[in-house]
C-alpha cells in the first residue's frame, strides 16, 4: 500500500471549491492517477485526523493550451472531491 501523502498531492483552491467548502462542508484534492476512493478516505483521515463520509472522483483530460506559435497540453490529473461529518473542518484551506 501506498504511503498517504502519495495518494494526496495538493488540495485545489478555487473559487468554486471555496464555495463547496463553505456551504456542503466538501473539500477538493488533486490525487494519484491510480488511487481510488477507499486509499483516498483512508489518506485523508490519517493526514487530516477527520471522518471522511463520502469521496467522488474526477478524470480531468489534458487541456489543449497555445503560446504563439507552439501548441501542447496541460497534463491530466484526477480530482477527488471529500464530503466531511458535520463539525470536522481542515485548516489547511485557510486562506
Amino acid at each position: 500500500m501506498t504511503k498517504a501523502f502519495d495518494i494526496i498531492q495538493a488540495p485545489i483552491i478555487t473559487e468554486k471549491t471555496m464555495g463547496l467548502k463553505e456551504n456542503f462542508n466538501k473539500y477538493t484534492f488533486k490525487v494519484a492517477k491510480t488511487a481510488n476512493k477507499v486509499e483516498i478516505k483512508n489518506a485523508v483521515e490519517e493526514i487530516f485526523k477527520v471522518k471522511v463520509l463520502s469521496v467522488a472522483t474526477i478524470n480531468v483530460l489534458p487541456k489543449r493550451k497555445r503560446v504563439g506559435k507552439y501548441e501542447g497540453f496541460k497534463p491530466a490529473y484526477k480530482k477527488a472531491i471529500c464530503k466531511l461529518a458535520d463539525g470536522d473542518k481542515i485548516d489547511a484551506f485557510e486562506i
